[in-house]
């Protein structure tokens, strides 16, 4: 999906690991023109430090709080931006890993933030957020995505698109966990099976799989 603004997904290792329910990586992989990098402090991370410095760039901390900026309220008109292409940074991860996150990385912390309200209560079906307000990764770029069109800051020409692959990523993994439910109960009635009888060959169920591959991660 091509988009004015650059998004940069800024990825606690712990979100890393959790390959099924990372909704930071899927969203990075349907933007043309995003980056993911992983860690913990972003200080010394040339890439990231780069899109900072770069004079053409005006970039920003998506960070909800009462010195950010309301997209949803135009409270960052393009005017501000001079010409310039509006950097967002976006920190991966649950709102306890957030916090040390920003605490030690403290060009981050000197960005101007943004926000946006009036957003949708979340989607998330196959995990259950902290408190109401609360968005993944996925859901808070297209809400974000929704205001900037509003604003005249970007263009958001097919805003079901995300939604409707959220919705598809959820449903297959509720469909392989009710399957993998049905392996386990075939695995137990087999063994239960081959005990009352040694002669019986049952087979086992297969073995899980992950559901999506290994991560790429940009440097």
């Amino acid at each position: 999906m091509p988009t004015r603004t650059k998004f940069v997904f800024l990825m606690h290792p712990y979100e890393q690991k959790r390959v099924k329910a990372n909704t930071g990586r899927l969203t990075h992989l349907c933007l043309r023109d995003s980056e993911l990098h992983v860690g913990l402090s972003f200080d010394e991370h040339a890439a990231v430090q780069a899109l900072i410095n770069d004079p053409q760039n005006f970039p920003v901390l998506l960070y909800p709080g009462r010195d950010s900026r309301d997209l949803s309220k135009n409270e960052l008109p393009v005017a501000d931006l001079a010409g310039r292409r509006l950097v967002v940074f976006l920190l991966d991860a649950t709102w306890r890993l957030v916090r040390p996150m920003l605490r030690t990385s403290l060009s981050l912390q000197k960005l101007p933030r943004i926000m946006f309200s009036n957003a949708a209560p979340s989607r998330y079906v196959i995990k259950r957020q902290p408190e109401p307000g609360c968005l993944s990764t996925l859901e808070a770029t297209h809400e974000l995505l929704v205001a900037l069109d509003r604003t005249g800051l970007d263009v958001y020409a097919q805003p079901e698109q995300l939604l409707d692959l959220f919705q598809r990523m959820q449903e297959f993994q509720l469909r392989r966990t009710a399957e993998n439910v049905l392996r386990g109960g075939d695995r137990r009635r087999g063994l239960r099976v081959q005990a009352e009888s040694p002669a019986s060959s049952i087979p086992l169920g297969p073995k899980r799989r992950r559901i999506f591959p290994a991560p790429v991660i940009e440097a």
